[in-house]
């Protein structure tokens, strides 16, 4: 570490030395996220660990370390929850600085009366929303991340939560931020409600992955929190084609459920086994003002009901299921240990696309997987986020790991990405929906922007000229972004 340690001398003199962290075992697992998680669980670290990992308290914090990174050309990883699963977190080459802002965690305005609230970037989703829960407001962003998740990487990657088709993505509910880009610029976008004043540069920022700028502070939306209102439906049938088209029918008749999904036959058995039979299985939620949702919900059965060959489930089962449906640190531990015993693992990989192609999305993604990767223990797909021109195929897929810790990624892993990414591509639709790029999708950047490519390009040579943030993310490490 000697040839190392001027750095981490120089962030202790930025930051103090309660805020630099420079132990071992701490950098190694700080070279990766969730992405390599089979080599994770066995302490198996391939990609070169950071010199250290800086905690910032303030946005002059970050921009102390951006500054004297872009001065020396040192790469930085920004990081908040660490709950990413597309190596968006890798420390992809040497020389690396790990920027966590989960320090930077206050909520700073709750502003019931226009309707938003404003948190540093390290606030956790679960805190806020146990904050504003009592006041009778909720932000509306539930992914199933939330327990871990904080609003600066969800801001960053461009989330969405699980009630999306009534309340948005993130950015829907972003209404303004503040970002530090690599020469230390501090740059705030104000909260309005809207404008037309050029460009909407609130997307220069949300979702750029750490590869443009850091995000220090975020504005977001809320809503009323009415949970007495919610109610749920399940059906039961026999075709994802037949699925898909009901699905269309709720989102073109104008009609915005809280949740609607669709899962094919193996994922609705390793969700629903009790009632799926075997069959597919659509769920709808509806929540809001009581008028609303009894609207919701009976012209979702009527849309329903044209389809007699969908059965109706007991609604319960699935308001159950949905309470139970998001991971934290107790569901990480229970899949270590169960992967430790079993070399089995589980990832997804999201992709979306218009009406007239998901079906075949999802058809020839999971028949080529099935037909081309030979340690498949089982593949699967849902439709969870709808649109009035299309939806989201969420691939979910089990593998019995039988090889070295260290080829796990390479052996399995990214094979059955290229498969999902090319025919998504192929068929016209969008090789990511909701992740990010990270790193384990940047192969497929520039064929999926074509020519809008260039100016993706050209942000990053604007803003981050001497390539300085998180290397790999979003743009190919050979890249030059001048």
């Amino acid at each position: 570490m000697s040839a190392r340690s001027p750095i981490a001398d120089h962030l202790v003199e930025l930051l103090g030395p309660d805020n630099v962290v420079t132990d071992e075992q701490e950098l190694r697992a700080s070279s990766i996220d969730r992405y390599r998680k089979y080599q994770d669980v066995h302490g198996v670290y391939v990609l070169p660990p950071p010199v250290a990992i800086a905690y910032a308290r303030t946005t002059a914090d970050v921009a102390a370390v951006l500054s004297y990174a872009d001065a020396h050309g040192i790469n930085v990883v920004p990081r908040t929850g660490r709950s990413a699963t597309e190596g968006g977190l890798e420390t992809a080459v040497e020389r690396s600085i790990v920027l966590d802002g989960s320090r930077m965690n206050r909520i700073l305005h709750i502003d019931p009366d226009n309707m938003q609230v404003t948190v540093e970037c390290g606030v956790r989703l679960q805190d806020l929303e146990d904050e504003l829960r009592p006041l009778g407001l909720t932000t509306g962003h539930s992914p199933q991340s939330k327990p871990l998740a904080q609003m600066g990487g969800l801001t960053a990657t461009r989330s969405i939560g699980q009630l999306s088709t009534l309340y948005g993505g993130i950015e829907d509910m972003v209404i303004g931020l503040e970002a530090v880009f690599p020469d230390g610029t501090v740059t705030r976008i104000k909260n309005v409600p809207r404008r037309a004043a050029g460009p909407d540069i609130r997307h220069l920022v949300i979702g750029n992955e750490g590869a443009l700028c850091y995000i220090t502070e975020v504005t977001v939306k809320l809503f009323r929190f009415t949970p007495e209102t919610t109610r749920f439906l399940g059906y039961r049938l026999a075709s994802m084609a037949t699925g898909f088209s009901v699905l269309r029918e709720v989102m073109v008749t104008g009609l915005r459920p809280a949740v609607m999904r669709l899962y094919d036959e193996d994922d609705a058995q390793g969700h629903f086994a009790p009632v799926a039979q075997g069959q597919c299985v659509m769920v709808f939620s509806a929540e809001g003002h009581q008028r609303l949702v009894d609207a919701t919900i009976a012209t979702i059965e009527e849309i329903v009901a044209a389809h007699p060959e969908v059965e109706p489930l007991d609604p319960a089962y699935f308001q159950h299921w949905f309470d139970h449906l998001n991971w934290g640190e107790e569901q990480i531990r229970q899949e270590r240990e169960e992967i430790l015993q079993t070399s089995e693992i589980g990832f997804t990989t999201e992709v979306s696309g218009s009406w007239s192609i998901i079906h075949d999305i999802y058809r020839s993604t999971v028949d080529r997987v099935r037909a081309e990767i030979g340690a498949l223990t089982w593949i699967g797909g849902h439709s969870s986020h709808s649109y009035q021109t299309g939806t989201n195929v969420y691939f979910t897929y089990y593998y019995k790991v039988d090889c070295a810790p260290e080829d796990e990624v390479a052996t399995y892993h990214k094979p059955i990405n290229r498969i999902i990414c090319e025919q998504a591509l192929a068929l016209g639709g969008s090789i990511v929906h909701h992740h990010g790029i990270g790193k384990a999708r940047t192969p497929w950047t520039e064929a999926e922007h074509g020519s809008a490519y260039h100016l993706l390009h050209t942000l990053k040579a604007a803003f981050d000229p001497h390539g300085v943030m998180n290397a790999g993310t979003i743009f190919p490490l050979e890249e030059n972004p001048s």
